[in-house]
């Protein structure tokens, strides 16, 4: 099977509290966008291991990578024998709060499930994925959604308006725990979600501008001050839903205008940064 793995953006991030056992209660508003990257996954019937390939050095180390661990996971709850080799090329960067792997290893789970023949629901998957990592139940569903709790309850939601994203990415990624550990620390924002949803299905922008925002931000810009510099950039072009997207580093642009965007890109190429011009799925 070969697969597109697409990434998202947070509109909305809210940090609503912290369980006992550590886990940020949140809420958000997520949106897939056309940045994908493309797995590659076979079954080795007469092979003892399942083997990981990754075009991104970084990412190769096979037992430490996320798909992996979810066909292990898998494994051990379903009872399968079968190993399987994974080719991942990938389009989306990493640290950047996009939700690569994520991605990747909730496609590679409904690939096992389908060439497994399993049965498995999307609501079996969803409860599989979240000892392995709490952005997958979201890429489960692939369609926008508010996602609360944990990551673990996904309600998808209409998006009126057609919006396409300009990504800007530093050069330095960051590390998911070490922002949700910073975060612990730092003031929360003005964040209605269900405004946020509102805004989204009624196609109104100028409610969504009032109410969105990620509660994310204030601990990213302490470990990397260059992500509050792009967004107020963006911001004083002419791009008011502009964010921090999960942890970061990477920061958008949503429009209607796709040529606007275009334009607003090759500023930030000239600058030295690398950016992605997609649209929302």
């Amino acid at each position: 099977m070969v697969i597109k793995c697409h990434a998202k953006i947070n509109l909305a991030l809210q940090v609503k509290g912290t369980r006992e056992d550590g886990y940020h209660l949140l809420s958000m508003v997520n949106l897939p966008i056309d940045l994908h990257d493309v797995i590659e996954i076979e079954s080795l019937p007469y092979y003892k291991d399942t083997y990981i390939v990754c075009d991104e050095l970084r990412l190769l180390n096979g037992h430490s990578n996320i798909c992996m661990k979810v066909i292990e996971h898998m494994r051990a709850k379903c009872g399968f024998q079968e190993n399987f080799l994974v080719r991942i090329h990938k389009g989306i960067p990493s640290a950047a709060g996009l939700g690569g792997g994520s991605s990747d290893a909730a496609n590679v789970m409904m690939a096992v499930n389908h060439m497994l023949k399993l049965g498995l629901s999307t609501r079996d998957l969803c409860e599989l994925s979240l000892p392995v990592g709490s952005d997958i139940p979201f890429f489960l569903h692939g369609k926008p959604a508010l996602v609360e709790g944990i990551g673990n309850i996904v309600t998808p939601i209409t998006v009126k308006k057609t919006y396409h994203a300009l990504i800007i990415k530093p050069e330095k990624g960051l590390s998911t725990k070490d922002v949700y550990k910073a975060c612990n620390e730092t003031e929360r924002l003005l964040i209605d979600t269900s405004k946020v949803v509102d805004g989204l299905v009624e196609g109104d922008d100028g409610k969504i501008i009032a109410n969105f925002g990620n509660d994310l931000f204030p601990a990213a810009k302490k470990l990397l001050p260059e992500v509050a510099d792009i967004v107020a950039e963006l911001r004083k072009d002419g791009f008011p839903l502009s964010a921090m997207t999960g942890s970061g580093s990477c920061c958008y642009a949503l429009s209607c205008d796709a040529k606007t965007l275009k334009s607003e890109e090759k500023k930030w190429i000239k600058k030295g940064y690398d950016t992605y011009l997609t649209k929302l799925l």
